[in-house]
């Protein structure tokens, strides 16, 4: 009787972690995704520095002359620049689904 309801705790236990685990994982993606999309706004704001002498004057500009691609749907991107030799405040955040 003891093994007949071992089993299925110990089948309930390992799909309760496996999904734990899916859920940490698909977290971590997130995060990913937002660190690289931060770090491809700043590739492109230093490479237009580098090849025009001043930092993009919007968001705009370097999706268009740097091919840089935003998922509007999945990110709102604030992009605020203070002067032209300056590198802009660039903040990346996850819209809510």
């Amino acid at each position: 009787m003891l093994r007949g309801l071992l089993i299925p705790c110990a089948v309930a236990a390992v799909l309760l972690y496996f999904t734990s685990a899916l859920g940490n994982l698909e977290s971590g993606r997130e995060g990913e995704d937002i660190r690289q999309l931060q770090e491809a706004l700043h590739r492109g704001c230093v490479a237009c520095y580098a090849a025009e002498g001043v930092y993009p004057p919007d968001l705009e500009y370097l999706k268009n002359h740097y091919g840089i691609q935003v998922d509007e749907n999945r990110y709102t991107v604030y992009y605020s620049r203070f002067a032209q030799n300056l590198m802009p405040d660039v903040t990346v955040l996850e819209n809510e689904p």
